[in-house]
């Protein structure tokens, strides 16, 4: 019975990441909701189609218990996408899960601490990186997928392309940016990547057949913090 479970269950999951990608979702929602349903299914041990309420109540209610407040919606929008798309079945808890309202306020950098940070980065292409995040306001991803045809610097902006919410927008260029990431450029030459991959080092780096590891540039700057002794997230 639990080979028969698991096959079928091997089948539903084959079916929900198909249509996670037809739907034109973005990388990390896919992960996220791909990542749910394999976490759902070894809880009731791959028998997903005919969970009852109590059923989901006792699942969510053990998934607070461990994790934030965000995997547990991240989990009850993958297993409703699972309902709707793949059961095909129409989805009745949506209430079943209500966080609690909350407003922050982010932490902000000072101009002094951005620098201390930028100083303190001992590899060149991660200085270049957190230079031009904090000077253009980009996100992680958009910096990473930043291409040498994305920069505009007759009309000083920069494109970015399928930022949140599949949306490409428009962000100023600083005059000291465009500086930068020119040098910077003169020394790697990718014909495509303003961020190559650094695996063959700087010399090879024109050769690189994907942007900057994403892991990388986050443990590089959990790194420069802890060394800073900086207190803001």
């Amino acid at each position: 019975m639990g080979t028969s479970n698991k096959a079928q269950f091997n089948h539903y999951y084959s079916l929900h990441c198909k249509h996670l990608k037809l739907k034109g979702l973005q990388p990390k929602t896919i992960d996220a909701y791909s990542r749910a349903i394999r976490r759902i299914g070894e809880y009731f041990n791959f028998q997903m189609d005919n969970l009852s309420q109590d059923q989901l109540l006792d699942y969510f209610h053990s998934l607070i218990e461990r994790l934030s407040w965000s995997a547990v919606k991240l989990d009850l929008y993958g297993l409703k996408f699972f309902y709707t798309h793949v059961l095909k079945k129409p989805w009745t808890a949506v209430e079943l899960i209500k966080p609690p309202k909350a407003v922050r306020i982010p932490d902000i950098v000072t101009v002094e601490e951005a620098q201390r940070l930028f100083m303190a980065t001992n590899r060149l292409s991660y200085r270049v990186f957190f230079f031009t995040l904090y000077s253009m306001g980009l996100r992680l991803s958009e910096g990473l997928a930043l291409e040498v045809g994305d920069i505009d610097p007759v009309r000083m902006r920069v494109h970015i392309r399928d930022a949140k919410g599949n949306k490409d927008r428009l962000v100023p260029l600083p005059e000291n940016t465009l500086k930068v990431l020119r040098q910077f450029w003169c020394i790697h030459k990718h014909p495509k990547f303003l961020f190559p991959s650094r695996k063959r080092g700087l010399k090879g780096a024109h050769l690189a057949k994907i942007a900057t590891d994403r892991g990388g540039v986050q443990v590089a700057m959990t790194t420069i913090v802890r060394h800073l002794k900086l207190k803001k997230r």
